[in-house]
């Protein structure tokens, strides 16, 4: 029996990427994983690691070329190369691009590829203003055909008081359940 084809994309919730990347390595076993980069994981080297180690892990773990342009993120949709997409971890930037049909980056591209010919989209929030600026994006993709939101937690709140993050080990249950859905 044929894997159900998973796209994988990850934004630049730098904190949050070992985490993704222990879900990604659980998923690889079910699912034949499509990794996607936004441009900020593709290039940016900070204090959790290099653009250059992030891309090896995503490689080894899914046992395929990264996807980090527009271009190459475009046909994923229409050529049918996925048939679900997990956002995680998605920051606040990309869910307000994504929710608002801003496409910028290799991310939103993929996810408009996939909401065109109306597959789930599955978000994997993570954001210091979860609570603020960026709780009007949630509500708005949680009214949204097709995007289903990883159950969220605070994560810190005496420290970050607005910041929100999804509870990592219910994404695999949440894509279950879009994929049940669509």
């Amino acid at each position: 029996m044929e894997k159900t084809k998973l796209a994988f994309a990850l934004c630049g919730s730098f904190c949050n990427m070992d985490r993704a990347l222990t879900e990604m390595k659980k998923l690889s076993k079910i699912y034949d994983i499509l990794p996607i980069l936004s441009f900020n994981v593709a290039k940016m080297n900070t204090r959790f690691g290099s653009a250059r180690e992030f891309r090896e892990k995503i490689e080894n773990i899914c046992s395929k070329k990264v996807i980090d342009s527009i271009e190459e993120a475009e046909p994923i949709g229409p050529k049918k190369l996925a048939d679900v997409i997990a956002v995680c971890p998605c920051t606040g930037n990309s869910l307000a691009k994504i929710v608002n049909a801003i496409t910028d980056t290799p991310v939103t591209m993929a996810v408009k590829s996939m909401l065109r010919i109306n597959n789930p989209v599955v978000i994997c929030f993570a954001s210091n203003d979860g609570l603020a600026a960026s709780a009007q994006n949630l509500a708005k993709a949680r009214n949204t055909k097709n995007i289903y939101l990883v159950p969220l937690e605070k994560d810190d709140p005496i420290n970050k008081p607005h910041s929100l993050v999804a509870d990592f080990s219910k994404l695999e249950e949440s894509i279950n359940l879009a994929i049940s859905k669509s």
